[in-house]
């Protein structure tokens, strides 16, 4: 197969309609320049129509077996003032690192001969023997002698405390008896008989503990004997891995605008994570950087595309961009464009600014209020300005927390405020009682199948690009929401959300993701495409009133 040495790859219509960028796209929130439109276009255009290699993305091929990939083009300027593109794609595709028209890996882990290959062969028989020496049926047949007689022990040392607690309460009463019937010199001998008695059972009871503990010792002796070469394996395998690992990420060496190159490792340890995670390095942007960097490119704009079928558990929709993720590219993006002019980080800036909270209902316990779009609930990590600084601005001598339940910033509608630590333990119990009746109204991007429905998805953080949420069985929260379509126009769809559990972006997830409606609402910049705003609103709340407990509602229509 040819691989080309100039990755550089130039227009194929002309750009002279189009201004370039003025300063290099911002990677983790941006809209893409046109010229990076353009190059995405031209890309995915080779994507269709390409031969030379194979793999199935779930377009039109089985979606089971699918696998969609994260591409990326880099605008630069070469040497010669000639504007073009770089292209790259996250991790291996087609089974290997290097295709035509791509830019290499920063390190290729999967060259012949190379030492990740040779240690890895290496883990991979100790994996085989390991497994080889589990599957031993001797240590099975011991594994569950050792747990019965750790369950006979616990039912033998039962059974005996049983028979002491009976005991116990027949000498108070033979004891009790006897100081009636009996002289003081009897009473006396009697009392250190009941007395003796008492000793010799717990005596008994301790030995019955050694005796069982002895027998459990021997079985996990006998199972140690096959069990301690698994150990041994084990400890050498993980020691293996580590150093192996340690290797690996000194290989990846990223260079900047500056000629300064720095490792995986170097960037990662003053991080909290300290340690990389896995696959850091293959995605997409640090290829880019590096190829252009290394070949004298400028960079003048980036941006990134899902090509393919969704994964099981992440939101990625065919054609839509995305921004780098936080976990595995931000502390390597922070290294390498270092000193480049870049688009202001939109997240820094306050959402809220020039926004008024309406007051819907208010008395002198609580308040019903309406929060706009783009208003935090509760401060963040870099705007203080929220709906809980303002209520504490405007109502100095309330107690307590005030939020009684949140709204994602994004999403507009009814909020209620508790003016008193007593009032805000009553109201949040009926949320967690789940006796409080919510409903959402959101619009949809698509024409969805189906009336009304139930959606059951976990969900917990994505640990390497926080704050999206994951679909996750085993680790995560269970979440449900309930359904049902207002109407259908437009190519979109009204629904009504009646969500039964309040998790992070729960409606925007279920809307979105290939198990729920598989339609992210209209203007969803995590899960879908950037609109005016996101078309999601808490539009009904029903509860009782902490003081009176008078059933209120409140209905407040969407503004889109």
């Amino acid at each position: 197969m040819y691989l080309p040495r100039n990755y550089f790859t130039s227009f194929k219509a002309s750009i002279d309609s189009h201004a370039l960028p003025e300063r290099f796209t911002f990677p983790f929130y941006y809209q893409p320049h046109p010229l990076c439109l353009l190059a995405a276009k031209e890309l995915q255009e080779h994507l269709e129509t390409q031969t030379i290699w194979q793999h199935n993305f779930g377009i039109s091929g089985n979606k089971e077996t699918a696998i969609g990939k994260m591409f990326g083009v880099l605008l630069v300027q070469n040497k010669a003032h000639e504007i073009g593109y770089l292209a790259a794609f996250s991790g291996k595709l087609a089974g290997t690192n290097h295709l035509p028209n791509f830019v290499p890996p920063v390190f290729d882990m999967l060259a012949e001969d190379d030492f990740f290959t040779v240690e890895q062969l290496e883990i991979n028989k100790i994996n085989e023997h390991i497994q080889s020496l589990e599957n031993n049926p001797q240590i099975i047949e011991l594994e569950s002698i050792v747990q019965a007689e750790t369950d006979a022990s616990i039912s033998a040392c039962a059974t005996y405390r049983k028979h002491i607690v009976a005991s116990r309460k027949i000498r108070k009463s033979q004891r009790a008896m006897a100081e009636i019937t009996l002289d003081a010199d009897q009473l006396i001998l009697f009392k250190e008989q009941l007395a003796n008695d008492s000793v010799k059972q717990k005596l008994q009871l301790r030995d019955l503990n050694l005796e069982w503990s002895r027998r459990i010792q021997k079985a996990e002796e006998n199972l140690n004997q096959l069990t301690a070469e698994i150990a041994i394996l084990k400890s050498r395998r993980k020691h293996l891995s580590a150093t192996l690992q340690k290797r690996l990420f000194d290989q990846y060496q990223f260079l900047n605008n500056q000629g300064i190159s720095r490792s995986l490792c170097d960037i990662f340890k003053d991080t909290a994570q300290i340690i990389p995670p896995a696959g850091a390095g293959e995605c997409a942007a640090p290829k880019l950087l590096h190829y252009a960097f290394k070949n004298q490119l400028k960079p003048l704009a980036m941006a990134e595309f899902w090509w393919g079928a969704s994964p099981k558990s992440e939101i990625r929709k065919h054609q839509n961009f995305y921004p780098s993720c936080q976990g595995k590219c931000q502390p390597i993006l922070k290294h390498m464009l270092a000193g480049i002019k870049m688009d202001k980080n939109p997240l820094l800036a306050n959402p809220a600014t020039g926004k008024t909270l309406d007051i819907i209902y208010q008395d002198e316990v609580m308040l019903v209020i309406n929060k706009p779009a783009e208003f935090l609930s509760v401060p963040g990590k870099n705007i203080q300005d929220s709906v809980y600084l303002r209520m504490q601005q405007s109502y100095p001598r309330a107690t307590g927390p005030l939020i009684v339940h949140r709204l994602d910033m994004s999403t507009s509608g009814l909020m209620l405020i508790a003016l008193s630590k007593e009032v805000h333990k009553i109201l949040q119990r009926q949320f967690i009682k789940r006796t409080v009746k919510k409903r959402y109204v959101a619009l949809l991007d698509d024409l969805i199948t189906g009336d009304k429905g139930i959606i059951d998805l976990p969900l917990r953080v994505d640990l390497d690009d926080r704050p999206r949420q994951l679909v996750c069985y085993e680790h995560g929260r269970s979440a449900q929401t309930q359904w049902q379509v207002i109407d259908r126009k437009n190519n979109q769809t009204r629904v009504y959300f009646y969500p039964i559990t309040g998790r992070t972006h729960q409606l925007r997830v279920h809307s979105a993701h290939i198990k729920g409606l598989n339609t992210p609402i209209v203007g969803d910049d995590l899960y879908g495409s950037k609109a005016n705003r996101l078309h999601l609103h808490a539009e009904y709340l029903e509860f009782h009133h902490p003081v009176t407990n008078k059933l209120m509602h409140f209905q407040l229509e969407a503004e889109f």
